[in-house]
């Protein structure tokens, strides 16, 4: 597994590790759903060393967290460390948001959104800044500012991924662009630096649809998968709560994935509230591979329905995950989110 399998971008040495042989693999622990309560927003992905990592946003939206665990099911109860704390005024003050960890040129990233505090409109003048790790462990190391992403434009921007493909490091995110009536839209970029695009960006998709447009216009947190000679960016649409659910884009590997025409979008959800399994508003995914190397997806979501004032302070969306298969196409199959309870 190399160190570039990251939240959202899952490479093919998933298939390596299903063929490794049995000896090789540690126990796999019981699975129990929700995997961790009162985290939403979660990245899990399994790093070289063959530690998990998990990161995701707090209730509280005040701070950086990381645990991690030699298995998935051992998460749960994993000690969580404090990276980083929200500064006590200016522009990353107030709410943070989704954050993701990436090893970038031999070093730690965390990209995250904040916004500033004080109340008001103008806590969600929501950007996407990143801190970095000045040692080789993340959980042991020194976490300060790197400084705030330049997208082209100042404007609301979050959930921001990166991956690398054909070699090129790419950075995928939502904002809301000028002139277009939605809440945010998905871009993506090639990086030049951890906080700098090499070349202005692409406009993959925006929120048209009935599915992504309930309660708000809204298309964000993408999450890449790479299979089967493909790119899969699911993304999370509509309010954050029952409605909330994944949809997909998809391009040949083979295609110029900066070109917006490669894309097609999934004309339904493919992923999206269980009313019989009692999961709601299932998204903001993450992909990461089991001890087995079966894929997994990482997902949050609630155990009811109705919510008490605005979802955004409902403090339970909780981190699930589940594996998932493929469709004759070679398309990823979600099924629907599993029922609370041991992973069967």
């Amino acid at each position: 597994m190399t160190s570039d399998l990251t939240r959202r971008h899952f490479v093919a040495a998933g298939a390596a590790l299903a063929a490794a042989p049995a000896l090789a693999r540690p126990a796999a622990a019981r699975i129990v759903n929700p995997l961790v309560r009162n985290r939403a927003d979660a990245q899990v992905f399994r790093h070289s060393d063959g530690w998990y990592y998990m990161t995701g946003s707090v209730p509280e939206y005040d701070r950086l967290v990381l645990r991690r665990s030699r298995t998935i099911a051992g998460l749960s109860t994993a000690t969580e460390k404090v990276l980083w704390r929200h500064q006590a005024s200016g522009p990353m003050s107030g709410f943070i948001w989704a954050p993701e960890m990436h090893l970038i040129g031999g070093r730690w990233i965390m990209y995250f959104a904040a916004g500033p505090s004080g109340g008001g409109e103008d806590v969600f003048r929501i950007r996407t800044y990143a801190v970095a790790c000045d040692g080789p462990d993340p959980m042991t190391g020194r976490w300060s500012v790197l400084g705030k992403v330049d997208t082209g434009w100042d404007s609301f921007t979050l959930d921001s991924t990166s991956f690398v493909h054909k070699g090129q490091r790419y950075f995928a995110w939502a904002q809301r662009e000028p002139g277009i009536d939605t809440n945010s839209n998905l871009y993506l970029a090639p990086l030049a630096t951890p906080l700098t695009l090499a070349a202005k960006a692409t406009r993959l998709t925006v929120p048209t649809l009935p599915w992504e447009t309930r309660g708000f216009k809204v298309a964000e947190a993408p999450a890449c998968l790479q299979r089967h000679g493909k790119l899969f960016i699911t993304y999370s649409a509509s309010a954050t709560d029952a409605r909330y659910c994944m949809g997909m884009l998809t391009a040949r590997a083979d295609h110029d994935i900066m070109d917006p025409a490669a894309w097609t979008k999934s004309p339904v959800p493919v992923f999206q509230s269980s009313p019989r399994n009692k999961v709601f508003g299932p998204g903001h995914n993450s992909f990461t591979v089991d001890e087995r190397g079966r894929d997994m997806l990482v997902y949050h979501g609630r155990d009811y329905e109705k919510i008490k004032g605005d979802p955004l302070f409902d403090p339970n969306r909780h981190t699930r995950v589940q594996p998932f298969g493929y469709h004759a196409d070679g398309s990823p199959n979600f099924g629907e989110p599993r029922a609370n309870g041991p992973l069967v």
